[in-house]
């Protein structure tokens, strides 16, 4: 069995309450509270930059070309495109560049990307891949569990981007990266420690959804 399913299935509560819930459930169906969403998108922003950081370390990480050839690759489409693509979409939501670089993070944006960052500083690549894995794994997850999306929703856009054969390919791509370093740099005595951390990584992302419902509406 993939080490991705195997760290799902070791924290399959968690997971199952990151991937069903409110949020996301509303989102799926159009009733989320557009003030939750708008929160959620600007949260996300500041996100995908401390994202495009973790890439970046995993560069300075990577021990052999192909990795740092993956971990720019990884880079470049958060700075070329995702990013692009997420100020483009936020604006269609009044939300600008301007007013979104001058958002403070929330505990819950903090937290997460603190703790993302801080494994890949004190171990190593796989550690670091493993904490990003509900993130870019888990959103391509997300895609499929909604879409088709009905396009009177009005976050079927959202859907769609994360449901888009580009942004499997891109789930597909980490879920071999975290094959290959198990494989290379760990054995079944690391298991426990990396499910930890999976399983830390998913909590995490279970407090920005609720971080965006926490917004009074």
């Amino acid at each position: 069995m993939a080490l991705f399913e195997r760290l799902k299935i070791d924290n399959q509560d968690i997971w199952s309450r990151y991937i069903g819930h409110r949020f996301v459930r509303e989102l799926g169906m159009g009733d989320l509270p557009k003030r939750c969403f708008q929160h959620y998108l600007g949260q996300d922003y500041l996100f995908l930059i401390h994202l495009a950081r973790a890439y970046a370390l995993a560069a300075y990480k990577s021990e052999t070309l192909a990795d740092i050839r993956q971990a720019f690759l990884g880079l470049s489409a958060i700075l070329n495109v995702e990013m692009d693509l997420h100020v483009q979409f936020c604006s269609n939501w009044g939300l600008s560049e301007v007013d979104m670089e001058g958002l403070p993070e929330s505990n819950q944006t903090m937290a997460y990307t603190r703790f993302v960052l801080e494994k890949g500083v004190a171990g190593d690549l796989l550690d670091l891949h493993v904490a990003l894995a509900p993130c870019i794994i888990g959103y391509a997850e997300l895609g499929r569990k909604l879409a088709p999306a009905d396009k009177s929703n009005k976050y079927s856009a959202w859907i769609d981007m994360y449901a888009s054969e580009d942004y499997q390919n891109i789930a597909a791509v980490e879920i071999e990266q975290l094959e290959r370093l198990f494989v290379l740099k760990a054995g079944e005595g690391r298991f426990r420690a990396l499910s930890k951390t999976f399983g830390q990584a998913t909590q995490l992302e279970v407090a920005f959804w609720e971080m965006a419902m926490e917004v009074v509406v």
